[in-house]
């Protein structure tokens, strides 16, 4: 008999995020999703609640605002929620130089892809240890395994949640909890047309698509296996980046950078 389960994803109005709602509803279990489009997060709610029989509560919220972490732990306590999965899945990218960037992007990004995912892991898992039990999924990126010329701050910000998952999956390791890191490489979802400003940039490429990376994320946390790379070829890349100077990695990054063509309207 499935036991009755409450999974909280972020950034689930769409891509990998909203694959992961998708996966949990199918199994049976309670959603709480959190994202910034509220009509997009009603009509998963109306459909997911209709296909799968489960209870979903949604929350509308910026999370590279400072206090919004705080406020989600408040509602979901004030319900009584236990969450067994917590699913840090929102973040975003920038293109272009550090020295041409605007700060205030710069800064909202670090805001949600670190700060925001490292609160609210510390803000739910002391439930999960009291109660013996659950399993963090961390959106990483391929890019977690390389410094990132032309997108050097989003880079390094999934080089973060990479490190600071693996160290928190040995830390709970004897707390029956733990914590995933998905690296994916290029995802077919709105990632490349947030980060470029306008989709006519985006180059037509195979891309896995969203379905697939969640899925493959959703079996590695289940099994908790501490980071899971998406793709044999992705896995060859950062395998490979072990054995090869830092120099030599980073200009190889700014190539496969550079031939993304994203330099060209």
């Amino acid at each position: 008999m499935h036991m009755l389960k409450t999974a909280l994803i972020t950034g689930a109005s769409g891509g990998i995020g909203l694959e992961l709602a998708r996966i949990h509803a199918s199994k049976g279990d309670n959603l709480v999703l959190v994202a910034r489009s509220g009509d997009k997060l009603a009509e998963i709610k109306t459909e997911f609640e209709s296909t799968y029989h489960v209870s979903v509560r949604f929350l509308v919220s910026d999370l590279s605002i400072r206090y919004a972490p705080n406020k989600i732990f408040d509602e979901v306590s004030h319900h009584k929620i236990p969450v067994d999965y917590l699913i840090n899945n929102a973040g975003f990218g920038d293109f272009g130089l550090f020295l041409d960037s605007d700060w205030e992007k710069q800064e909202n990004m670090i805001n949600l892809n670190i700060t925001a995912l490292v609160h609210l892991t510390k803000l739910f898992l002391p439930g999960m240890v009291e109660r013996g039990g659950g399993k963090i999924l961390n959106v990483a990126s391929l890019a977690a395994f390389t410094p990132g010329p032309t997108m050097s701050v989003y880079f390094a910000t999934k080089a973060f949640v990479l490190s600071f998952s693996q160290a928190l999956n040995n830390e709970l390791k004897d707390k029956g909890i733990t914590v995933t890191a998905l690296c994916p490489g290029s995802v077919d979802t709105k990632f490349h047309e947030v980060a470029l400003g306008d989709p006519k940039l985006v180059r037509e490429r195979k891309m896995m698509s969203a379905g697939e990376a969640a899925e493959i994320g959703y079996q590695a946390m289940m099994s908790g296996k501490p980071v899971v790379i998406p793709g044999f070829k992705q896995s060859v890349l950062a395998f490979a980046s072990r054995f090869v100077s830092r120099e030599m990695v980073v200009k190889s990054a700014r190539k496969i950078q550079e031939k993304k063509n994203y330099w060209k309207t």
